[in-house]
């Protein structure tokens, strides 16, 4: 959507709302009379016209500054999609739903999710209006696009190398990171400084007066974690309710513990890899367990792996797909197949297409050739320029090398993914790169509920305790299951739990646990 220009500020003004966006002066200004970020405040309520967009939903744009330094300058869109309360006699207010990325439409999940029971029962939905938005630099609102057209843009992440498996791979890979990082800034260069999360957190306080919610009711399910934890320390009383679903450490991600946001990249930082192996363990074991419910499960599972990946690094596999394709897979892709444990409903089909490729990893494969899904919004564009905008990492390509050694003699198989897995923000602008530098402990005016997978690949369980510790009042539910969030992994008794604080305020015991609702590998 197109950027849109007010009247701009006095010059002294402007010189002073400049030097504050290109991160001259901190990023929050001096604190209203609540304690909350003055920036927001002084920036205009956006008027939100709903319309019926299909299905029961409504849609709006709002409209609301590209800098908050300068209230009433050039403006930005966003897009926002409402399924309202089923029983609007008994409505609480708005539950503003952020499902994380960074880079997905949040518009398109809630559409598509709005309905899963065990995310959003019907009770919930009966209390509350259900809002998501495309956050800025996401699809539907003013996005960054970093190519010309569809097209373009296609064709270059089709041909873009994959992870490195050795450090054989890691000049090619170096430098289409960079080269893409480069192309946003060509094409996007005057969006980038303002793409961070401290903004979005402004914009959901701007939504919040513009739905006429006295105190935010928020759900952030992973990323969307980190922008809540934001939230809640700038706009520390004007919290109803505030879930982190699949949560973060918010400190280690923006500029690390220490010295760490210049030697570690966030996801080493936050311990990706060790949460993938931690799942992919309780993976291996659920299907040895499950016999014939698991294709992956003759013989010894964690041979078979071994084996797997051994013959994985040697030369590509191809195997024969269900459908009688054929498809090619190198080590990376391999191992990118075996940490893709986010969704345990799909554990059953990686199950499979692990015994395809170990059956035909004897065989010699031919060499592998670039390949690659179209993308056809701008999730990966938006993923960097609000990953990269929001965290400091290491610019020097050596210490990714060295780390990519050590961090697979730590997690093996894993290691590397944690290490490459956001390689453009080391090149990215550095005028762009703004985190949210704390504090991160100021209190809330209410206590915030923390839910995390035993087992999550993503937000690893030790993460989301070190996030609690940073935060002045939190609970944690610990749901006994793995997977990433409750969106992915079902737990009914999570799901009342949530409820019950989110329409009733209550948490549950200190030390409280949730069952889930079916494991894995059982019987449909």
């Amino acid at each position: 959507m197109p950027l849109r220009t007010r009247p701009r500020l006095r010059a002294a003004a402007l010189a002073a709302a400049l030097a504050c966006g290109l991160g001259l002066l901190p990023a929050t200004a001096d604190a209203t009379a609540d304690g909350s970020d003055v920036l927001a405040d002084r920036a205009p309520t956006p008027a939100l016209t709903w319309a019926d967009c299909a299905d029961g939903f409504q849609c709006a744009t709002a409209g609301v500054p590209l800098d908050y330094a300068n209230p009433y300058g050039t403006k930005i869109d966003l897009a926002l999609i409402k399924l309202p309360a089923s029983d609007p006699a008994h409505r609480i207010g708005t539950l503003f739903v952020n499902f994380g990325g960074p880079g997905p439409s949040g518009v398109d999940r809630l559409r598509q999710r709005a309905k899963w029971q065990w995310l959003f029962s019907d009770e919930l939905r009966a209390r509350f209006d259900l809002v998501s938005w495309d956050p800025r630099a996401v699809s539907h609102s003013t996005a960054v696009r970093c190519f010309s057209t569809n097209a373009e843009q296609e064709q270059y992440f089709a041909s873009f190398p994959e992870m490195p498996g050795d450090a054989a791979g890691e000049p090619a890979y170096f430098h289409a990171s960079k080269d893409l990082a480069d192309r946003c800034q060509q094409q996007a260069g005057n969006l980038l400084p303002y793409m961070n999360s401290v903004n979005t957190a402004r914009d959901i306080d701007l939504l919040r007066r513009a739905v006429g919610d006295a105190k935010i009711t928020y759900h952030g399910i992973s990323y969307g974690t980190h922008i809540g934890a934001i939230y809640a320390n700038l706009f520390p009383n004007r919290i109803r309710a505030l879930v982190m679903d699949g949560t973060m450490d918010f400190q280690g991600s923006a500029t690390g513990h220490g010295n760490a946001g210049t030697t570690l990249p966030v996801d080493t930082r936050q311990d990706v890899a060790g949460g993938i192996a931690e799942t992919f363990e309780s993976f291996l074991t659920q299907c040895a367990a499950a016999g014939p419910n698991c294709a992956f499960s003759g013989g010894d599972v964690h041979a078979k792996w071994q084996t797997l990946a051994e013959r994985a690094r040697q030369h590509p596999i191809t195997v024969t797909n269900p459908d009688g394709t054929a498809s090619t897979f190198s080590y990376s892709a391999v191992i990118n197949l075996a940490g893709d444990l986010a969704k345990p409903e799909a554990w059953k089909d990686n199950a499979a297409q692990l015994e395809r490729l170990y059956e035909a990893s004897a065989v010699t494969a031919k060499a592998l050739s670039p390949k690659g899904e179209p993308y056809l919004g701008n999730s990966t564009e938006a993923f960097n320029a609000i990953q990269c905008g929001d965290s400091t990492v290491p610019t020097d390509e050596s210490t990714y090398s060295a780390l990519a050694t050590s961090e697979d003699a730590r997690v093996p198989y894993f290691g590397r993914i944690g290490v490459f897995d956001m390689m453009s923000c080391a090149y990215w602008p550095h005028r762009a790169v703004q985190p949210y530098r704390g504090p991160w402990n100021r209190p809330t005016s209410a206590p915030i509920l923390v839910i995390n997978s035993r087992f999550d690949p993503s937000t690893p369980l030790k993460g989301a305790k070190d996030g609690i510790a940073e935060l002045a009042k939190a609970r944690l539910l610990v749901v006994e299951g793995s997977g990433h969030s409750t969106m992915y992994v079902h737990s009914t008794c999570a799901e009342k739990a949530k409820r019950a604080y989110l329409i009733s305020g209550v948490l549950p015991p200190v030390g409280a646990t949730c069952g889930i609702d079916q494991k894995p590998f059982d019987p449909a």
